[in-house]
C-alpha cells in the first residue's frame, strides 16, 4: 500500500487528489506518516477548506499537525497522537458529540459574539457621529470617563458574554439531524451578509436613538447624555434578549445585574446624572419610545425573514 500510494504521488499527484476529493472522507491506513501528512497537504491545497484529521498513535502525529484541526484518541499505542492534537477523545465515537454537539456550538456561539461586539463598539459610534455632525462637528465626547468604561464592562459585558450559553437546539436534535452541521461548512452564520445586517442594525439603531432624543427632549437638551446613554443601554440589553433561543438562568441574571448597576449608577455618579429629571415619569415614558423606535422595527424585519425563509434548526423544531 505504501509503495502504491508513493507511485501515485510522485508521478500522477493532481489525478490522485481529484479522485480522492471526490469521497466524503479519506481514510489514510498502512501509510508512513509523511504520506499521511502530505496527502493532508494535498487535500488543504486542493480543495481551500478546512481539513481534520484524526489519529491515534505516534505515526499518526505529523498527520495531526499538518490538518487544521487535529482530532488525538487516546488508544493502546499510547498518547503521542492526543497529546499532539487540538482536541483529545478517549473512543472514536466520542468524535460525534465533538463536533455536531460541542463543535456546532461553538462556531454559532463565536460568531455570534464576535458580531455582537462589533455591533456594540458601531452603535456607540454611530451616535457619537450624529452627535458632533449636530453641533458642528465639535471635537467633543458624548460618553466620557465612567460612562465609556462602564458602557463596555459593567453596563454590557454580563448580557452580551451570556450569549455563549445560548443553545438553539437541544443535544438529541443536533444528533438526530447531522444536516444541521452543513449551515456551519456553509459559513451562513458569520459572513459578508451577516456583518452586512449587523452594521446596518447599527446604523438605524445609533441614528433612532441620537435624532428621536433630540425630537423628544428638545427643550432638555443639557440632559442628553443621561438621555441617550439610557436607551442605548436599554437597547444592547433588548438586542441581547432578542437574540436568545433557549433562556438559561445566567443568561436572565446577566440581564437583571446589568440593569441594576446601572440604575445604581444614578446615585453614583451624580456628575453625569440629574436626578431631578431622571427620576419622573415623562423621562421614562420618552425614553421607553426611543428604546421602541430603535428596536421594534428592526425585530419586526427579523421576525418577518424567520417566518418567510426559517433557519435550518427552526425547520427541524417544526417537525
Amino acid at each position: 500500500m505504501e509503495k502504491t500510494l508513493q507511485l501515485f504521488l510522485d508521478n500522477n499527484k493532481d489525478a490522485f487528489v481529484e479522485v480522492a476529493c471526490k469521497a466524503p472522507s479519506v481514510v489514510c491506513c498502512r501509510c508512513s506518516p509523511t504520506q499521511k501528512a502530505e496527502i493532508v497537504k494535498l487535500i488543504k491545497d486542493y480543495t481551500k477548506k478546512q481539513t481534520c484529521a484524526i489519529g491515534d498513535g505516534g505515526n499518526d502525529v505529523s498527520m495531526i499537525q499538518a490538518a487544521n484541526v487535529g482530532v488525538g484518541i487516546v488508544g493502546k499505542e499510547g498518547k503521542q497522537a492526543s497529546l499532539a492534537a487540538d482536541f483529545s477523545i478517549n473512543q472514536f465515537k466520542h468524535l460525534k458529540r465533538l463536533i455536531l454537539w460541542h463543535g456546532r456550538n461553538s462556531y454559532k456561539r463565536s460568531a455570534r459574539l464576535g458580531q455582537f461586539i462589533i455591533h456594540r463598539g458601531l452603535i456607540i459610534s454611530f451616535i457619537q457621529a450624529i452627535f458632533s455632525a449636530i453641533f458642528y462637528f465639535a471635537a467633543i465626547a458624548i460618553y466620557s470617563g465612567w460612562l465609556a468604561v462602564g458602557y463596555s464592562t459593567l453596563f454590557t459585558s454580563a448580557p452580551v458574554f451570556s450569549l455563549i450559553l445560548d443553545e438553539d437546539v437541544n443535544e438529541e436534535t443536533a444528533f438526530d439531524y447531522p444536516e444541521l452541521y452543513k449551515d456551519l461548512q456553509k459559513g451562513r452564520a458569520l459572513s459578508y451578509k451577516t456583518f452586512c445586517v449587523w452594521v446596518f442594525q447599527s446604523i438605524y439603531q445609533g441614528g433612532a436613538i441620537m435624532i428621536v432624543s433630540i425630537f423628544l427632549f428638545d427643550s432638555a437638551m443639557i440632559n442628553i447624555v443621561a438621555i441617550t446613554f439610557t436607551t442605548l443601554i436599554l437597547t444592547e440589553i433588548a438586542n441581547v434578549a432578542f437574540e436568545v433561543h433557549k433562556w438559561h438562568l445566567l443568561i436572565i441574571l446577566a440581564e437583571v445585574f446589568s440593569l441594576v448597576v446601572y440604575f445604581a449608577s444614578f446615585f453614583l455618579l451624580k456628575s453625569y446624572f440629574d436626578l431631578n429629571f431622571i427620576l419622573t415619569l415623562d423621562f421614562w415614558l420618552k425614553v421607553s419610545i426611543i428604546t421602541l423606535i430603535s428596536c421594534l422595527p428592526i425585530y419586526a424585519g427579523k421576525l418577518i425573514h424567520r417566518k418567510c425563509d426559517p433557519p435550518a434548526h427552526q425547520k427541524v423544531q417544526f417537525d
